[in-house]
Order: structure tokens, then C-alpha cells, then sequence
């Protein structure tokens, strides 16, 4: 059976409702029988071609893959077809992971590869649905943009306004720096899960972002 044909079987690429119900019922089925283990050992059974092992990994991590790949590209059908292509992928080199570093690691690896080098070539196209920041997260369901009771109709609207250009101002970074910002502040990485992910020292990443948030901080001086 091939990953395409697991993907369809399991649900993992389905839209909402029945593919939702399914992909929730086979991760409570999966915690049974992984939820003891470490990602990177669920890993190490998909690489010995547990099937049920690669579905538990990919379930788990399929949200937050297109939620990195929103951020990353701004468009809702390009991120689901690259986030679809990361766990092709991890399914394709299953049997050549060594567990040399966390799972996640090598996941979000194997994302920002792709979606820098998927924006090198293409110059990501930024039309389509664009994620907001004031839009409920994908993974948790919280929203960063939470309405103030306590501003009033103009402070919401310059705040309104200081959100969209944070989006715009983030989405015009150069892809490494994009990466690195969006592990940071949205997925919660510290400088040496980003260091890893990137292939670069600590101190490396640490200039990195400190660079990124610099012309951060420059471009939205206006706003602060």
C-alpha cells in the first residue's frame, strides 16, 4: 500500500466532518498503543513499516504542519499540499531515520526545506485564503487577536491594523528568518530545537532572529 493510498484510507487529507470524526477516532485508537512511547520511537516502528505507526505520527502532527506552512506561505491550498508533502516525505525516508535527534526536529526539518525551497522556486503565490492572525489557531483554537472589551472603536482598528502589518512585514522576511521567527514565537521552540531544525549553531540562530526581529521592530516602528 502506498502513502497516498494510507492517506486517503486513514482520512489524513479529508476536509472536516467525516474525515474529521475518523482522523479523531484512529489518534484515540493510536493512543492506546503509542501513547507510551516517544515520537521518535512511533517513528522507528513506521521506519520497520508499521503502517498504524506512520497514521498516529501524521495524525498528530497534521495540524500543526499546515498551521507552520499558513504562516509560511499565506495561501490555504498551497500550505495543505505542502503540508501533504511532508508527510510523503517522512513516509519515504521512514526507513533511513536513525533517531540521531527529536522527531520533531526532523519534521519541522523536512517542512522548512520544503517550504524554502518552495519559495525559491515558485515565489510563493499569495493569493487564496489568507490565514489571519486574528483567526482561531488551527492547533489549539485560541486566537492571538483576541477583541479588547476595554478598547475603544478606534484602539481596535489601529490594532487591527498593527496585526496586519505584523502578517505582512513577517511574509517578507527571507525564508530562513521567516522560519525561524514563525518556530519562535508561534510553535514555541527555543534556539536549540530552531538551531537543530536549521542545521545552524545556537549562536547562529540567536543572530538570526535577532536580525529578523530587528527589521521587525524597524518596519513596525509606526506601530509600537
Amino acid at each position: 500500500m502506498d502513502v497516498n493510498s494510507i492517506a486517503i484510507k486513514s482520512g489524513l487529507f479529508m476536509p472536516a466532518a467525516t474525515g474529521e470524526v475518523k482522523a479523531i477516532s484512529k489518534m484515540a485508537a493510536g493512543q492506546v498503543v503509542y501513547g507510551s512511547l516517544t515520537d521518535a520511537e512511533v517513528m522507528l516502528r513506521a521506519g520497520s513499516d508499521d503502517i498504524a505507526a506512520f497514521e498516529y505520527l501524521a495524525l498528530k502532527y497534521h495540524r500543526p504542519m499546515i498551521a507552520f506552512m499558513y504562516r509560511m506561505c499565506h495561501n490555504q491550498a498551497l500550505a495543505e499540499e505542502l503540508a501533504q508533502e511532508v508527510f510523503l516525505r517522512v513516509y519515504r525516508s521512514r526507513q533511513s531515520y536513525a533517531a540521531e535527534a527529536k522527531f520533531t526536529t526532523w519534521l519541522y526539518r523536512i517542512a522548512t526545506n520544503l517550504a524554502v525551497n518552495h519559495a525559491r522556486d515558485h515565489k510563493v503565490e499569495r493569493s487564496g485564503k489568507v490565514v489571519s492572525l486574528d483567526e482561531p489557531d488551527q492547533e489549539t483554537g485560541t486566537t492571538p487577536d483576541v477583541a479588547d472589551a476595554s478598547l475603544n472603536a478606534e484602539q481596535q482598528i489601529l490594532r487591527r491594523e498593527r496585526l496586519e502589518a505584523i502578517k505582512k512585514h513577517v511574509l517578507a522576511l527571507p525564508e530562513k528568518q521567516r522560519a525561524a521567527v514563525l518556530m519562535h514565537k508561534y510553535d514555541g521552540m527555543d534556539y536549540r530545537e530552531i538551531a537543530a531544525v536549521l542545521k545552524l549553531s545556537e549562536s547562529a540562530t540567536k543572530s538570526l532572529l535577532f536580525r529578523a526581529y530587528e527589521a521587525l521592530r524597524e518596519r513596525l516602528k509606526d506601530f509600537v
